[in-house]
């Protein structure tokens, strides 16, 4: 049987992590894994999880599942988090999932359950993995423009434009905030454009929220979200805790639909708890219930979004201190875009050349299309960057 299996593309993140740890020389820096890293270049456990979990130890006392939808709690914590009322309780189905991931697939799913002809469309660029699973599991997609090389912002005219072959039942996938691979954000104005154009059609939104907090802040973050979901008769949320609780391995994620009456959400919630039993059963719990204690107790919450916003301001630094370092080193403003960017990521529209000449002449590793995390740089690092990017041709 396993004879008949062919290889599988490999995974050009996970390709680039490796060839980078295979790399001998000291001065290497890594800007390709899309994890939050330190000064230190050290991806922390948060004060407040670290003190939630010695909280739990002292008192958990069993290791029982907790529901196919995991712990209600959890649901309602996260919810509160992302949407703080903007939509009824009782029109919110919930499941807690393993990681962002994992709420993007089941939020697949439960679209392929409901309308197995509706076509996904995405950002063009979008994270890889959006794609990849919709291949996986043959679901039909197409891409609307986003991504502006030239001015490093967002082509929503050609976005609009695309999104013009909507069709009803058709679901349009949306960052909520810190576009990855980009960093390049809709305004506020603009996503009550792209509301208006889903529901003029009958499409549907699914967002992806997995940076609430590394932007301009948790609210200000979140807003874009709540906008979307008040305003359209359905909508899909998957939310991460990997980035902004730092529980990366603990795999914590929250899918959320919303539907367009309160009769509907018993069928809603039971078919997502459906789908989890299918593709994994119970999720995981440890993460769960360390980002509820947080979220629930007044302490531990002001400690984490005290934490989290030393966080944002340091990623904030830091593409301030790049952009004006490329803008001294080039004499030219066509980097300044780094600097409005948001979240872990920006894409500097280096080519794929160039890019490679970095790799290999300074030992610095990026994505093929010059997407960086910002966050694996530091104050000493962004100049040893600035000065290949330029040197390099960039």
């Amino acid at each position: 049987m396993f004879s008949n299996l062919k290889p599988q593309p490999a995974d050009k993140i996970l390709a680039l992590m490796q060839a980078y740890r295979e790399d001998p020389r000291d001065q290497k820096i890594d800007l390709g894994v899309g994890v939050y890293k330190n000064a230190e270049g050290v991806t922390p456990v948060m004060r407040a999880i670290k003190t939630a979990e010695k909280q739990l130890w002292e008192v958990e006392t069993t290791k029982a599942y907790t529901g196919l939808a995991g712990d209600p709690a959890f649901s309602d914590a996260m919810i509160n988090l992302v949407l703080d009322g903007a939509v009824a309780r009782d029109r919110i189905a919930a499941v807690a999932t393993p990681g962002g991931t994992g709420a993007v697939r089941q939020g697949f799913e439960a679209i392929r359950l409901a309308n197995p002809d509706a076509r996904v469309f995405v950002s063009d660029p979008t994270w890889p993995n959006h794609l990849s699973i919709l291949k996986f599991i043959n679901m039909p997609t197409a891409t609307y423009r986003y991504f502006d090389e030239q001015s490093g912002g967002v082509n929503f005219d050609g976005m609009m434009e695309d999104l013009n072959q909507l069709q009803k039942g058709d679901v349009v996938l949306l960052h909520g905030c810190c576009h990855n691979p980009t960093g390049a954000n809709l305004t506020l104005d603009q996503f009550q454009t792209v509301v208006d154009k889903l529901n003029e059609v009958g499409a549907v939104p699914m967002i992806d929220i997995a940076y609430q907090g590394f932007g301009d802040g948790l609210e200000e973050d979140a807003a874009a979200t709540r906008l979307v979901a008040k305003s359209c008769p359905e909508t899909i949320i998957a939310a991460s805790c990997s980035k902004n609780f730092g529980v990366y391995r603990e795999r914590t994620g929250c899918l959320m639909a919303i539907s367009e009456t309160a009769a509907q959400t018993p069928v809603t919630q039971g078919t997502l708890a459906f789908l989890n039993r299918q593709n994994f059963s119970f999720p995981p719990d440890h993460g769960a219930r360390l980002v509820t204690m947080v979220l629930t107790d007044d302490a531990l919450r002001t400690e984490w979004q005290t934490e989290l916003e030393e966080v944002r301001l340091s990623m904030l630094g830091l593409r301030e201190q790049l952009a004006s370092e490329l803008k001294r080193l080039s004499n030219s403003d066509r980097f300044d875009f780094v600097a409005h960017h948001r979240g872990m990521f920006s894409r500097l529209g280096l080519s794929p050349e160039i890019v490679e000449k970095i790799k290999a002449d300074f030992g610095i590793y990026m994505v093929g299309d010059s997407r960086i995390n910002i966050a694996g740089l530091n104050q000493t690092t962004v100049p040893l960057l600035a000065d290949a990017i330029i040197k390099a041709g960039g």
